[in-house]
């Protein structure tokens, strides 16, 4: 069955001064989130950007993948913690991101985790919808 998410973004002003909410429709989980050029491109200040709310997407779903792809080799995770760093440049955009895996996995050692973690990078749904963007990877076992 096909889902769609929605979120939206309220922007007032101008790029350098101007400021926006971003309010997340589908599960309303998050409360709406204030977003600045600022918080983009310098201290984020507790304000948000997209580059971590990519950074959000792009950790849950790798490690869905991951933990899917395991499961059905036989060797189900018992504990995956994922980051990813989106790296933004302003003038040139998004210019890598980069997720960083340790995993809790009986039966599997540090060769198969990260030919798992490889496969998991390149077919996780977000990845694919970023092809443009470097994608980096560092995996290992806890």
């Amino acid at each position: 069955m096909a889902t769609t998410r929605s979120a939206h973004t309220v922007w007032e002003g101008n790029l350098l001064e101007g400021n926006g909410v971003v309010n997340f429709d589908s599960s309303g989980a998050i409360a709406a989130q204030p977003v600045t050029w600022a918080s983009r491109s310098q201290d984020a200040n507790g304000k948000t950007s997209p580059e971590e709310l990519i950074a959000a997407a792009h950790s849950s779903c790798f490690s869905m993948a991951l933990s899917h792809a395991l499961a059905g080799a036989g060797t189900p995770p018992t504990k995956l913690v994922t980051s990813a760093d989106v790296n933004f440049q302003p003038g040139e955009g998004i210019t890598g991101i980069h997720l960083t895996v340790e995993g809790t996995v009986p039966g599997l050692d540090e060769e198969g985790f990260a030919a798992a973690a490889e496969d998991a990078k390149k077919n996780c749904p977000v990845s694919q919808a970023l092809t443009g963007t470097t994608i980096t990877l560092s995996a290992k076992l806890g």
